[in-house]
């Protein structure tokens, strides 16, 4: 009977570590079989285990003393076979926890206190991704009433320069005298507008052709006196891009829509942070990313990609 159970607890631990075990884990988390996903989990869990210990004995055997009888390659082979049994051992006794994680996440249960993927890979940041949650909801329902006027469908995106030397040649004297307002480089203004827009390429026009003069994405809600165009853009969700359609604000000339961008960056609570930091352009878009300002979680990296470009600098007067 003891050497049923043996050979029944090594053929155990053999399965653990079968590949199979991995396609097992996806066929259990599409089945929704509760329990053959906790299954699943533990074998998972039970390799993740036995991985772990494989590279401390290795790092043990590299500074084994060789002529030692307790190096020898029988005792590393029963030393393994125990690793295997421990790695099984502990997945089915409680774990480390990874099992359990797995189970949540695949589960899609409903688990409270739970912290979701997303969320990890946001670098834990709550407070920025339930801000911009938050933000997006409010932009959905206040937009609503924007997307429903017939004369938004035909808007579109076209270039408005014909290049990026145009684009910052044009745009140097409104782009100088708002960054004066806010105590920010001009240069800075333009390359956020370049990443907006494209250097100028993706610039929203209303249905009659006509530019609306929106070089900074900013959108319009009911509360906007003023006109707007709906067209698609991509929104972040945490890490994953999905394209959407939104109204954004328009403006009668580019310095109309400079100057809307300096008041709408002063006059929102939410943004005082990148206004006191103007001064610092790497500092001020990290704070406006932070506020909710874009769902892009590179928005910053990419304004200061441009900002430092070579092929930039050589646009600036």
């Amino acid at each position: 009977m003891d050497i049923l159970n043996t050979k029944s607890q090594l053929e155990s631990a053999r399965n653990v570590h079968d590949l199979s075990s991995l396609n097992r884990l996806r066929e259990a988390a599409y089945s929704k079989d509760d329990k053959a996903l906790k299954e699943a989990a533990q074998q998972f869990e039970a390799i993740f285990v036995q991985m772990m210990l494989k590279s401390m004995r290795q790092a043990q055997d590299a500074l084994a003393d060789k002529e030692s009888p307790f190096n020898s390659e029988q005792v590393k082979f029963y030393r393994d076979m125990h690793d295997k049994q421990l790695a099984q051992d502990l997945s089915s006794g409680g774990g480390v926890g990874l099992a359990e994680i797995i189970v949540q996440q695949l589960g899609q249960h409903d688990i409270e206190d739970y912290i979701p993927a997303s969320v990890a890979r946001n670098d834990g940041n709550l407070a920025s991704l339930n801000r911009q949650r938050q933000l997006r909801t409010e932009q959905a329902q206040q937009t609503a009433e924007v997307l429903s006027s017939a004369e938004h469908r035909q808007a579109f995106k076209a270039a408005a320069f014909e290049s990026p030397q145009a684009f910052v040649e044009q745009l140097w004297p409104a782009a100088s005298k708002a960054a004066a307002q806010l105590g920010i480089e001009p240069q800075a203004l333009l390359a956020q507008a370049a990443v907006e827009t494209g250097w100028g390429q993706h610039v929203i026009h209303q249905g009659n052709g006509e530019s609306g003069n929106n070089l900074f994405g900013i959108k319009a809600n009911a509360s906007w006196q003023g006109g707007s165009a709906a067209v698609s853009t991509m929104e972040f969700d945490g890490t994953v891009a999905r394209q959407q359609r939104a109204a954004f604000r328009t403006y009668d000339s580019l310095e109309q829509g400079f100057a809307d961008y300096v008041q709408f960056i002063m006059q929102q609570d939410r943004y005082q942070s990148a206004v006191q930091q103007a001064d610092d352009p790497k500092a001020y878009f990290k704070a406006l990313q932070d506020a909710g300002y874009a769902t892009d979680p590179n928005y910053a990296d990419k304004v200061m990609a441009v900002y430092h470009s070579d092929s930039f600098r050589s646009y600036l007067p």
